[in-house]
């Protein structure tokens, strides 16, 4: 008996170990939001097997003991190929260390350091094991794997540090957007230096700004619009209404937004009035219920929140992408929702 026991689970392991190196069978991209608490990490996995996480929430065992179980148990990987950490502030580089010691990270893909940066973590953060560091510039791409069976991949910067450059081929001026575009205070801290990332899986896009600051969201659309229109919209800084500025909700015209906010943090009536009167919004889905006992609270239905309670399970929002880029279907397990969209370049 305990000779079996043995055999079968080294035979667990080998077929474990195969399925990693062989990549997703079904040929699907898939995006999955962690819940960290009002932090950001968002796991991307490609058809080639990959993996590219994007920032890595809080300091602390909670959030890095959160994404590896998405990654290993949820995902069935077992490193980090791509980090991207979009700016400097611990709710998105907070765990990178400690995930180090739990997963194998192989590139780190950052800010880097540079003169007058507003904020810097320690040399815990810099020196944490990973086998190569790059500092992102705006039009860089991540050089991810391709995998014949599935539609095109790439991973673009279409800004960081305040610069930005177009990634679609002919920028379309958007005057007429802009013309209403109303100007806030300056934020002076490392928000406004965040890397912004557009990805594309076929005619799917998907737009992820990190905590970008209103002012230089205008920036991205504003004379001409650097994006083009996208199918999926991560809520930017979590809903707080320093971020989201309605004339790239205008300008992007996502189909869905997913906002990774906590019980008390972001999800900020502003914000959800104006996701709300986007036209072309479809969905919105919340990683929490909006609990601030302000009662400036705004939640949609009960269905597109994965996580109803204060003290909760750490329940994470799932998109898979069809292998042409067609179309995409967004989950939440734990309350056994799902709804499939149609890319809007899809046939």
């Amino acid at each position: 008996m305990h000779t079996i026991r043995v055999c079968g689970a080294l035979l667990s392991v080998l077929v474990f170990a195969a399925a990693v190196e062989a990549g997703p069978a079904d040929k699907r991209f898939d995006i999955y939001w962690v819940d960290v608490e009002g932090g950001a990490a968002t796991l991307m996995v490609t058809p080639a097997g990959e993996s590219i996480l994007v920032d890595t929430g809080n300091p602390g065992r909670r959030d890095p003991d959160r994404i590896l179980q998405v990654v290993t148990k949820v995902a069935g990987l077992r490193q980090i190929d791509h980090l991207v950490v979009t700016h400097y502030h611990g709710d998105h580089f907070g765990g990178a260390a400690e995930l180090s010691a739990l997963l194998p990270i192989k590139t780190v893909h950052d800010n880097g350091l540079w003169d007058g940066m507003p904020e810097k973590p320690d040399k815990s953060y810099f020196q944490f094991p990973a086998e190569n560091r790059v500092a992102l510039n705006p039009g860089d791409s991540l050089p991810v794997k391709q995998d014949s069976g599935a539609a095109a991949l790439t991973v673009q910067c279409v800004g960081t540090r305040q610069k930005f450059t177009s990634v679609v081929d002919n920028a379309v001026d958007n005057a007429e957007a802009c013309d209403s575009v109303r100007i806030k205070d300056r934020d002076g801290s490392d928000n406004a230096n965040s890397v912004v990332l557009l990805v594309r899986f076929g005619p799917f896009r998907f737009f992820d700004a990190g905590d970008l600051t209103w002012n230089r969201e205008a920036d991205l659309v504003c004379p001409k619009n650097l994006v083009g229109k996208v199918d999926v919209y991560q809520v930017t800084h979590h809903g707080l209404d320093a971020s989201n500025n309605p004339v790239v909700l205008r300008s992007l015209e996502p189909v869905v937004a997913i906002m990774n906010n906590g019980t008390t943090k972001g999800c900020m009536p502003e914000v959800f009035a104006n996701l709300k009167e986007t036209k072309s919004i479809q969905a919105i889905y919340q990683l929490h219920r909006n609990l601030r006992p302000d009662g400036l609270t705004n939640n949609v239905k009960d269905e597109f929140i994965a996580n109803q309670e204060r003290e909760c399970k750490g329940n994470y929002v799932k998109l898979s992408v069809s292998p042409d880029g067609g179309s995409y279907t967004v989950a939440i397990p734990a309350n056994n929702h799902e709804a499939t969209y149609r890319t809007r370049g899809g046939s």
